[in-house]
Protein backbone atom coordinates (compact mmCIF):
# COMPACT_ATOMS: atom_id res chain seq x y z
CA UNK A 1 0.00 0.00 0.00
CA UNK A 2 1.14 3.62 -0.46
CA UNK A 3 2.26 5.57 2.04
CA UNK A 4 2.91 9.21 2.78
CA UNK A 5 6.75 9.24 2.04
CA UNK A 6 6.12 7.63 -1.27
CA UNK A 7 3.03 9.35 -2.38
CA UNK A 8 4.79 12.78 -1.81
CA UNK A 9 7.88 11.37 -3.49
CA UNK A 10 5.84 10.38 -6.67
CA UNK A 11 7.36 12.91 -9.62
CA UNK A 12 5.46 15.21 -11.53
CA UNK A 13 6.70 16.08 -15.29
CA UNK A 14 5.26 19.24 -16.50
CA UNK A 15 3.12 19.38 -20.08
CA UNK A 16 5.27 19.49 -23.10
CA UNK A 17 5.76 22.93 -24.02
CA UNK A 18 6.60 22.19 -27.72
CA UNK A 19 3.26 20.21 -28.23
CA UNK A 20 1.46 23.47 -26.86
CA UNK A 21 3.09 25.87 -29.14
CA UNK A 22 2.44 23.43 -31.91
CA UNK A 23 -1.58 24.12 -31.47
CA UNK A 24 -1.27 27.33 -31.01
CA UNK A 25 0.00 28.00 -34.55
CA UNK A 26 -2.69 25.85 -35.77
CA UNK A 27 -4.96 27.99 -33.64
CA UNK A 28 -3.39 31.26 -35.37
CA UNK A 29 -3.66 29.97 -39.18
CA UNK A 30 -7.59 29.21 -39.02
CA UNK A 31 -9.14 32.12 -40.28
CA UNK A 32 -10.43 34.29 -37.58
CA UNK A 33 -8.58 37.19 -35.14
CA UNK A 34 -5.65 35.84 -33.07
CA UNK A 35 -7.04 33.93 -29.77
CA UNK A 36 -10.61 34.65 -31.18
CA UNK A 37 -11.94 31.98 -29.26
CA UNK A 38 -10.36 32.87 -25.86
CA UNK A 39 -9.37 30.77 -23.06
CA UNK A 40 -10.92 27.82 -24.93
CA UNK A 41 -8.16 27.80 -27.48
CA UNK A 42 -5.99 27.68 -24.51
CA UNK A 43 -7.38 24.89 -23.24
CA UNK A 44 -7.10 22.82 -26.50
CA UNK A 45 -3.25 23.97 -26.44
CA UNK A 46 -3.38 22.82 -22.81
CA UNK A 47 -4.79 19.35 -23.42
CA UNK A 48 -2.71 19.07 -26.13
CA UNK A 49 0.55 19.48 -24.03
CA UNK A 50 -0.68 17.21 -21.46
CA UNK A 51 -1.39 14.14 -23.71
CA UNK A 52 2.09 15.23 -25.13
CA UNK A 53 0.41 14.89 -29.24
CA UNK A 54 0.03 18.39 -31.53
CA UNK A 55 -3.16 16.13 -32.18
CA UNK A 56 -5.34 16.34 -29.27
CA UNK A 57 -7.75 14.14 -28.41
CA UNK A 58 -11.22 14.23 -26.31
CA UNK A 59 -12.98 11.27 -28.12
CA UNK A 60 -12.96 8.69 -25.32
CA UNK A 61 -13.63 9.64 -22.13
CA UNK A 62 -14.78 9.23 -18.82
CA UNK A 63 -16.28 10.90 -15.61
CA UNK A 64 -15.29 9.07 -12.17
CA UNK A 65 -17.80 9.50 -9.65
CA UNK A 66 -16.78 8.91 -5.69
CA UNK A 67 -19.41 8.10 -3.44
CA UNK A 68 -18.82 8.28 0.47
CA UNK A 69 -20.62 8.31 3.38
CA UNK A 70 -19.56 11.46 5.95
CA UNK A 71 -20.14 11.09 9.99
CA UNK A 72 -20.67 14.83 10.22
CA UNK A 73 -23.97 14.33 8.99
CA UNK A 74 -25.34 13.27 12.84
CA UNK A 75 -24.43 16.81 13.51
CA UNK A 76 -27.47 18.04 11.55
CA UNK A 77 -25.98 19.74 8.95
CA UNK A 78 -27.70 18.77 5.80
CA UNK A 79 -31.94 18.65 5.56
CA UNK A 80 -31.09 14.86 4.04
CA UNK A 81 -30.19 11.55 5.76
CA UNK A 82 -27.27 9.49 5.20
CA UNK A 83 -29.61 7.02 3.58
CA UNK A 84 -29.79 9.51 0.07
CA UNK A 85 -26.12 8.39 -1.17
CA UNK A 86 -27.26 5.23 -1.44
CA UNK A 87 -30.02 5.84 -2.97
CA UNK A 88 -28.62 7.87 -5.66
CA UNK A 89 -25.31 5.61 -5.97
CA UNK A 90 -28.14 2.81 -7.14
CA UNK A 91 -29.37 5.57 -9.36
CA UNK A 92 -25.93 5.96 -10.81
CA UNK A 93 -25.15 2.49 -11.51
CA UNK A 94 -28.61 2.23 -13.03
CA UNK A 95 -27.68 4.80 -15.45
CA UNK A 96 -30.80 7.28 -14.46
CA UNK A 97 -28.98 9.55 -12.10
CA UNK A 98 -28.54 13.09 -13.12
CA UNK A 99 -24.83 12.68 -14.04
CA UNK A 100 -26.33 9.57 -16.44
CA UNK A 101 -28.51 11.55 -18.13
CA UNK A 102 -25.91 14.57 -19.32
CA UNK A 103 -23.44 12.19 -19.67
CA UNK A 104 -25.76 9.52 -22.21
CA UNK A 105 -26.13 13.55 -24.60
CA UNK A 106 -22.17 14.41 -24.13
CA UNK A 107 -20.97 10.41 -24.81
CA UNK A 108 -19.49 10.32 -21.86
CA UNK A 109 -19.12 6.64 -20.13
CA UNK A 110 -19.95 7.42 -16.11
CA UNK A 111 -18.19 5.36 -13.72
CA UNK A 112 -19.58 5.54 -10.18
CA UNK A 113 -17.27 4.27 -7.24
CA UNK A 114 -18.01 3.31 -3.70
CA UNK A 115 -15.24 4.51 -1.52
CA UNK A 116 -16.87 4.69 1.42
CA UNK A 117 -20.99 4.20 1.36
CA UNK A 118 -22.67 3.16 5.07
CA UNK A 119 -23.85 -0.10 4.03
CA UNK A 120 -22.86 -3.69 2.74
CA UNK A 121 -24.62 -3.76 -0.25
CA UNK A 122 -22.53 -4.35 -3.38
CA UNK A 123 -24.46 -2.00 -5.76
CA UNK A 124 -24.93 -3.04 -9.07
CA UNK A 125 -23.59 -0.97 -11.67
CA UNK A 126 -21.10 0.59 -9.33
CA UNK A 127 -17.51 -0.23 -8.47
CA UNK A 128 -16.79 -1.51 -4.95
CA UNK A 129 -13.58 0.37 -3.55
CA UNK A 130 -14.69 0.95 -0.48
CA UNK A 131 -12.03 1.85 2.12
CA UNK A 132 -14.80 1.92 5.36
CA UNK A 133 -18.30 2.46 5.73
CA UNK A 134 -18.40 6.33 5.95
CA UNK A 135 -15.72 8.69 7.93
CA UNK A 136 -16.41 9.84 11.54
CA UNK A 137 -17.63 12.73 12.77
CA UNK A 138 -14.89 15.25 12.87
CA UNK A 139 -16.68 17.11 16.19
CA UNK A 140 -15.35 13.89 17.57
CA UNK A 141 -12.51 12.06 16.07
CA UNK A 142 -10.36 12.66 12.63
CA UNK A 143 -12.27 11.65 9.82
CA UNK A 144 -10.09 9.31 8.55
CA UNK A 145 -6.91 7.38 10.27
CA UNK A 146 -3.99 7.81 7.83
CA UNK A 147 -3.96 4.39 6.75
CA UNK A 148 -7.20 5.15 5.19
CA UNK A 149 -6.74 8.51 3.87
CA UNK A 150 -3.79 7.19 1.99
CA UNK A 151 -5.94 3.97 0.39
CA UNK A 152 -8.78 6.58 -0.70
CA UNK A 153 -6.35 8.36 -2.51
CA UNK A 154 -4.40 5.06 -4.11
CA UNK A 155 -7.69 4.06 -5.25
CA UNK A 156 -8.01 6.85 -7.33
CA UNK A 157 -4.60 6.92 -8.71
CA UNK A 158 -5.24 3.64 -9.79
CA UNK A 159 -8.64 3.86 -11.16
CA UNK A 160 -6.82 6.70 -14.09
CA UNK A 161 -3.89 4.33 -14.32
CA UNK A 162 -6.70 1.68 -15.68
CA UNK A 163 -9.02 4.00 -17.97
CA UNK A 164 -5.78 5.47 -19.37
CA UNK A 165 -4.50 2.05 -19.96
CA UNK A 166 -8.24 1.29 -21.81
CA UNK A 167 -7.29 4.64 -24.06
CA UNK A 168 -9.35 7.51 -21.94
CA UNK A 169 -8.20 10.51 -22.87
CA UNK A 170 -9.59 12.83 -20.71
CA UNK A 171 -11.50 12.21 -17.37
CA UNK A 172 -14.07 14.29 -16.00
CA UNK A 173 -14.47 14.19 -11.76
CA UNK A 174 -17.84 14.22 -9.57
CA UNK A 175 -18.95 12.65 -6.16
CA UNK A 176 -21.62 11.91 -4.11
CA UNK A 177 -22.14 12.02 -0.34
CA UNK A 178 -24.53 13.71 1.93
CA UNK A 179 -22.63 15.93 4.41
CA UNK A 180 -19.80 17.05 1.75
CA UNK A 181 -20.71 20.37 1.14
CA UNK A 182 -19.64 20.06 5.36
CA UNK A 183 -16.41 18.11 5.10
CA UNK A 184 -14.80 20.59 1.93
CA UNK A 185 -15.92 24.01 2.97
CA UNK A 186 -13.74 22.71 6.72
CA UNK A 187 -11.04 21.47 4.45
CA UNK A 188 -11.19 24.50 2.15
CA UNK A 189 -11.57 27.12 5.66
CA UNK A 190 -8.24 25.54 7.00
CA UNK A 191 -6.22 25.02 3.70
CA UNK A 192 -6.85 28.58 2.80
CA UNK A 193 -6.54 30.02 6.34
CA UNK A 194 -10.09 31.44 5.65
CA UNK A 195 -12.81 32.24 8.23
CA UNK A 196 -14.90 29.33 7.68
CA UNK A 197 -18.03 31.49 7.63
CA UNK A 198 -17.38 33.06 4.48
CA UNK A 199 -17.03 29.57 2.53
CA UNK A 200 -20.08 27.91 3.71
CA UNK A 201 -23.01 27.72 1.84
CA UNK A 202 -26.27 25.91 1.34
CA UNK A 203 -25.31 22.75 -0.04
CA UNK A 204 -28.06 21.09 -1.34
CA UNK A 205 -30.54 23.38 0.10
CA UNK A 206 -30.86 24.49 3.56
CA UNK A 207 -33.04 26.77 5.68
CA UNK A 208 -31.23 29.73 7.36
CA UNK A 209 -32.05 27.79 10.69
CA UNK A 210 -29.69 25.22 8.73
CA UNK A 211 -27.26 27.27 7.20
CA UNK A 212 -26.63 28.53 11.39
CA UNK A 213 -26.01 24.95 12.44
CA UNK A 214 -23.78 24.02 9.47
CA UNK A 215 -22.00 27.14 10.40
CA UNK A 216 -21.09 26.80 13.82
CA UNK A 217 -20.24 22.75 13.28
CA UNK A 218 -17.76 23.46 10.81
CA UNK A 219 -16.85 26.30 12.79
CA UNK A 220 -16.42 24.21 15.92
CA UNK A 221 -14.58 20.99 13.76
CA UNK A 222 -11.78 23.70 12.62
CA UNK A 223 -10.89 24.86 15.83
CA UNK A 224 -11.24 21.69 17.42
CA UNK A 225 -8.61 20.18 14.47
CA UNK A 226 -5.82 22.67 14.82
CA UNK A 227 -2.84 22.41 12.22
CA UNK A 228 -0.96 25.50 13.14
CA UNK A 229 2.10 23.52 14.03
CA UNK A 230 2.60 21.89 11.18
CA UNK A 231 5.21 23.41 9.22
CA UNK A 232 5.40 21.61 5.75
CA UNK A 233 2.17 22.20 3.92
CA UNK A 234 2.63 18.56 2.49
CA UNK A 235 2.35 17.18 5.65
CA UNK A 236 -0.48 20.30 7.07
CA UNK A 237 -2.44 19.49 3.58
CA UNK A 238 -2.80 16.23 4.39
CA UNK A 239 -3.60 16.10 7.60
CA UNK A 240 -6.53 18.77 6.60
CA UNK A 241 -7.57 15.80 4.06
CA UNK A 242 -7.74 13.16 7.30
CA UNK A 243 -8.96 15.17 10.02
CA UNK A 244 -11.55 17.07 8.30
CA UNK A 245 -12.30 15.37 4.84
CA UNK A 246 -14.23 12.78 3.24
CA UNK A 247 -13.07 9.74 1.37
CA UNK A 248 -14.32 10.99 -1.67
CA UNK A 249 -12.27 13.92 -1.08
CA UNK A 250 -9.08 11.34 -0.60
CA UNK A 251 -10.17 9.37 -3.49
CA UNK A 252 -10.81 12.55 -5.90
CA UNK A 253 -7.43 13.76 -4.66
CA UNK A 254 -5.67 10.63 -5.70
CA UNK A 255 -7.47 10.90 -9.90
CA UNK A 256 -6.14 14.22 -10.10
CA UNK A 257 -2.58 13.04 -9.34
CA UNK A 258 -3.01 10.06 -11.09
CA UNK A 259 -3.92 12.70 -14.16
CA UNK A 260 -0.29 14.01 -13.69
CA UNK A 261 1.18 10.76 -13.67
CA UNK A 262 0.00 9.01 -16.41
CA UNK A 263 -0.94 12.34 -18.52
CA UNK A 264 -4.19 12.47 -18.52
CA UNK A 265 -6.41 16.04 -18.47
CA UNK A 266 -8.75 15.69 -15.53
CA UNK A 267 -11.63 18.41 -15.46
CA UNK A 268 -12.92 19.72 -12.36
CA UNK A 269 -16.62 19.94 -11.22
CA UNK A 270 -17.39 21.98 -8.80
CA UNK A 271 -16.54 22.77 -4.77
CA UNK A 272 -15.66 19.40 -3.61
CA UNK A 273 -13.22 18.47 -6.07
CA UNK A 274 -11.78 21.86 -6.65
CA UNK A 275 -10.93 21.24 -2.84
CA UNK A 276 -9.45 17.72 -3.66
CA UNK A 277 -7.69 19.08 -6.14
CA UNK A 278 -5.96 21.68 -4.27
CA UNK A 279 -5.19 18.76 -1.93
CA UNK A 280 -3.72 17.19 -4.13
CA UNK A 281 -1.00 20.06 -5.67
CA UNK A 282 -0.48 20.94 -2.63
CA UNK A 283 0.73 17.19 -1.93
CA UNK A 284 2.43 17.05 -5.12
CA UNK A 285 3.10 20.46 -6.64
CA UNK A 286 2.76 20.24 -10.50
CA UNK A 287 -0.79 18.37 -10.31
CA UNK A 288 -2.67 21.76 -11.21
CA UNK A 289 -0.96 21.64 -14.80
CA UNK A 290 -3.06 18.45 -15.81
CA UNK A 291 -6.53 20.33 -14.11
CA UNK A 292 -9.33 21.67 -16.85
CA UNK A 293 -11.60 23.79 -14.90
CA UNK A 294 -15.39 23.37 -16.14
CA UNK A 295 -17.93 25.60 -13.93
CA UNK A 296 -17.46 28.28 -11.08
CA UNK A 297 -20.75 26.70 -9.02
CA UNK A 298 -22.87 28.10 -6.30
CA UNK A 299 -21.07 27.41 -3.75
CA UNK A 300 -18.96 30.31 -2.47
CA UNK A 301 -15.64 28.30 -1.69
CA UNK A 302 -15.36 27.10 -5.29
CA UNK A 303 -13.99 29.96 -6.90
CA UNK A 304 -11.25 30.68 -4.28
CA UNK A 305 -10.00 27.68 -4.39
CA UNK A 306 -9.95 27.61 -8.52
CA UNK A 307 -7.82 30.53 -8.08
CA UNK A 308 -5.51 29.29 -5.22
CA UNK A 309 -4.37 27.10 -8.34
CA UNK A 310 -4.31 29.66 -10.89
CA UNK A 311 -7.15 28.30 -12.91
CA UNK A 312 -10.25 30.35 -13.98
CA UNK A 313 -14.16 28.74 -14.43
CA UNK A 314 -15.02 28.11 -18.45
CA UNK A 315 -19.13 28.05 -17.83
CA UNK A 316 -20.62 30.63 -15.18
CA UNK A 317 -24.38 28.73 -15.07
CA UNK A 318 -24.31 29.47 -11.11
CA UNK A 319 -25.45 25.48 -10.83
CA UNK A 320 -25.56 23.18 -7.74
CA UNK A 321 -26.51 19.75 -9.18
CA UNK A 322 -23.68 17.95 -7.97
CA UNK A 323 -22.26 13.94 -9.40
CA UNK A 324 -20.07 15.61 -11.30
CA UNK A 325 -22.85 17.18 -14.29
CA UNK A 326 -20.71 20.80 -14.20
CA UNK A 327 -17.51 18.59 -15.67
CA UNK A 328 -20.03 16.57 -17.93
CA UNK A 329 -21.82 19.78 -19.47
CA UNK A 330 -18.16 21.18 -20.57
CA UNK A 331 -17.99 17.76 -22.95
CA UNK A 332 -20.04 19.60 -25.89
CA UNK A 333 -18.45 22.59 -25.78
CA UNK A 334 -15.05 20.97 -25.94
CA UNK A 335 -16.50 18.98 -28.99
CA UNK A 336 -17.71 22.31 -30.51
CA UNK A 337 -13.79 23.93 -30.10
CA UNK A 338 -12.13 20.84 -31.07
CA UNK A 339 -14.70 20.34 -34.30
CA UNK A 340 -13.49 23.83 -35.32
CA UNK A 341 -9.83 23.33 -34.50
CA UNK A 342 -9.82 20.73 -36.70
CA UNK A 343 -12.21 21.92 -39.33
CA UNK A 344 -11.89 25.31 -39.66
CA UNK A 345 -10.93 27.15 -43.01
CA UNK A 346 -7.50 28.56 -42.81
CA UNK A 347 -6.50 31.77 -43.88
CA UNK A 348 -5.08 30.04 -47.19
CA UNK A 349 -8.80 29.01 -48.03
CA UNK A 350 -10.25 32.75 -47.96
CA UNK A 351 -6.61 33.81 -49.73
CA UNK A 352 -6.49 37.16 -47.81
CA UNK A 353 -3.43 37.52 -44.95
CA UNK A 354 -3.34 36.18 -41.53
CA UNK A 355 -3.87 38.39 -38.18
CA UNK A 356 -0.33 38.81 -36.48
CA UNK A 357 0.46 37.47 -32.69
CA UNK A 358 2.46 39.88 -31.13
CA UNK A 359 2.46 38.38 -27.57
CA UNK A 360 5.04 35.85 -26.74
Amino acid sequence: MLDFKALTGIKIDKPDKISYESVRKTWDIISKPIDGLGDFEKIICRIAAIQRTDRPDVSKRAALIFCADNGIVEEGISQSKKEITLSVARALGSGISSACTLAKSAGVTVIPVDVGIDTDESILGVRNMKVKRGTENFLKTPAMTESEALLAIEHGIELVKELSNDGVKIISTGEMGIGNTTTTTAVLSALLNTDSDELTGRGAGLSDEGLARKMLVIKEGTKKNSFDNIKDPKERAFEILRCLGGLDIAALSGAFIGGAIFHVPMVIDGVISSAAALIAETLLPGVRDYLVPSHKGREKGNEQALSKLGLEPLINGNMALGEGTGAIMLFPLLDSVMFYYEHGAKFSDYNIDEYKRFDK
